[in-house]
């Protein structure tokens, strides 16, 4: 396992483009998906998608604090409600925004074996999942990103 080097918005053309859809159940994507997360952990950051390590397939790896979940060939198949919310990206680092997002999203997809698993999620893990399938199209935050959020906001939220 290794940490591998997470792309930069504005560094790398590979953010803005499609990820393939995952065909081989191999060693490769295992290894993938091990070193997804621990950059994810190495970062701290909740989520990881294969594009932000350079690679184009249809994988991502979230930790919202319930512990690791894999997905291969993620897509949202019901979604309902809405939002509004605080997020980043380790691919858009010191640079935070309000996002409006789904507040219940069901998510079909495959684990690393290759076996269909379906996810009903709220709260963050919906949040999180939303953003890092976002990433398999090329599709960043701040694309939808309803305002910035600075330092000074922030700090008037916590008082």
């Amino acid at each position: 396992m290794a940490i591998r080097k997470i792309m930069v918005l504005g560094e790398d053309d590979v953010l803005r483009k499609r990820s393939r859809r995952v065909d081989k159940f191999d060693k490769r994507l295992r290894t993938l998906l091990d070193d997804m997360a621990d950059t994810m952990y190495k970062a701290d950051g909740v989520g990881l998608a294969a594009p932000q390590v350079g690679v184009l397939k249809r994988a991502v790896v979230i930790d919202v604090g319930e512990g690791l979940i894999e997905l291969v060939n993620p897509e949202i198949v019901a979604s309902e409600g809405a939002v509004v919310g605080p997020e980043g990206c380790l691919s858009v680092p010191e640079r935070r925004g309000t996002v409006e997002r789904p507040e219940r999203v069901t998510v079909k997809a495959q684990n690393r074996d290759g076996r269909e698993v379906q996810i009903e999620a709220t709260e963050l893990l919906a949040v999180a999942l939303c953003h890092e399938i976002d990433h398999l199209d090329g599709v960043l935050y701040v694309d939808k990103m309803i305002e910035d959020i600075t330092d000074q906001d922030e700090d008037e939220e916590g008082e």
